[in-house]
C-alpha cells in the first residue's frame, strides 16, 4: 500500500504518466488489430482491407484538417482576440519567462473575456502554438498561481500533447468507421454457403463492433487524463513552485461560474474543465491538488 503522504518526484510522474498514455495507445491499436482479425475471418480477409483503406482516409481526413486549423478553430470558437503586450504586460512577462526557462518557442497570445479562472493551449507543434487565459484568471491570480497555470498550458505544448491526442482520435475514428460499415454491411451480406462466413466469428464480430468503439472512447479519456497529470508535473518542472498551481486549482474549486460559451469540442483543451459535472476529460480538482501537494 503506498502512502498518500509520500513524496513525489515530479520526473517520475512525468515518465510514469507518460508510459500509461502509451501503454493505454497500444491497448487501441490491439483493439484495431483483433477487431480487423475477426472481420477478415468473418468475411472474405480482402473485404475487410477495402474498409480498413477507407476508415484510414475518412479518418485522417477529417482530423488532420482539424490537426493543422486547431489553433484557429479553438480561438474563434470563444472568441478570443490577440493579447497587446501594453494592456497585458504581466501576462507577457509571466510567458517570457517561462519559455526561457523551459527552452520552448514564444507562443502567440490570446485573451477571451470569462469571469472564471481558465485557460489553454493548441498548435499543432511549439513553432505552430497559441496561448490563451480568460480576463478572470489575469484578475484573480496572483504572479505565482498565474505561472503555475501558463506553465501547465506551456507544457501541453512542450509533450506534443495535441499531436498525441490527434493520433489517438484517429485511432478511435478508424475503429468507429471500421464498426460501423461492418455491421451495416451484414444487412447486405449474401445468405448462400459459398459466400457465408464463420457464424461464430460473425457473433465476435458484432460484438466486437458494438463494444470496441465504447471501450476505446473511455481509453481516450484515460489518455486525456494522464497528459493533464504530466502537464500538473511539467509544470511543476518549469516552475519549481507547487504551491502556484495549487492555489489557482483551489481558487477554481471555489469558483461556481459554468461557461456557456465554450463548445465541448474545444473543452478538453482547457486547464480546467470549463462545465460543472461533466470532467471525464480532467482528473478531479482535489485529486491533482493531492498529488501537486506531495512534490
Amino acid at each position: 500500500m503506498i502512502d498518500k503522504y509520500q513524496r513525489i518526484d515530479f520526473r517520475d510522474q512525468i515518465s510514469n504518466n507518460k508510459l500509461r498514455s502509451f501503454f493505454l495507445m497500444i491497448f487501441i491499436f490491439v483493439i484495431i488489430v483483433l477487431l480487423g482479425y475477426v472481420i477478415s475471418m468473418a468475411l472474405e480477409p480482402g473485404y475487410f482491407f477495402i474498409i480498413m483503406i477507407f476508415s484510414i482516409i475518412f479518418s485522417l481526413s477529417y482530423i488532420l484538417i482539424s490537426y493543422y486549423n486547431s489553433d484557429k478553430i479553438a480561438l474563434a470558437s470563444v472568441g478570443a482576440k490577440q493579447a497587446s503586450r501594453e494592456k497585458y504586460k504581466q501576462f507577457y512577462n509571466s510567458v517570457e519567462s517561462l519559455t526561457l526557462a523551459s527552452g520552448l518557442v514564444m507562443p502567440k497570445l490570446y485573451v477571451m473575456e470569462s469571469e472564471s479562472i481558465n485557460a489553454f493551449a493548441s498548435g499543432r507543434n511549439p513553432n505552430h502554438a497559441v496561448l490563451c487565459v480568460t480576463t478572470g484568471a489575469l484578475k484573480k491570480l496572483n504572479k505565482q498561481e498565474l505561472e503555475g497555470v501558463l506553465a501547465h498550458e506551456l507544457s501541453h505544448i512542450a509533450n506534443y500533447d495535441i499531436r498525441y491526442m490527434t493520433l489517438v482520435t484517429v485511432m478511435v475514428g478508424i475503429i468507429a468507421i471500421i464498426s460501423e460499415i461492418f455491421l451495416r454491411s451484414l444487412w447486405f451480406k449474401s445468405s448462400d454457403k459459398e459466400s457465408k462466413g464463420n457464424a461464430i466469428f460473425i457473433l465476435i464480430g458484432i460484438a466486437l463492433a458494438i463494444l470496441a468503439p465504447i471501450v476505446v472512447y473511455f481509453v481516450q479519456l484515460a489518455i486525456s487524463r494522464k497528459r493533464e497529470y504530466t502537464a500538473d508535473a511539467s509544470a511543476v518542472q518549469f516552475t519549481r513552485y507547487p504551491p502556484g498551481l495549487i492555489e489557482a486549482l483551489k481558487k477554481i474549486k471555489s469558483e461556481n461560474i459554468s461557461e456557456k460559451k465554450i463548445s465541448k469540442a474545444v473543452a478538453p483543451l482547457f486547464f480546467a474543465n470549463p462545465f460543472k459535472g461533466m470532467g471525464s476529460t480532467h482528473p478531479p480538482i482535489e485529486k491533482r491538488i493531492e498529488i501537486l501537494e506531495r512534490m
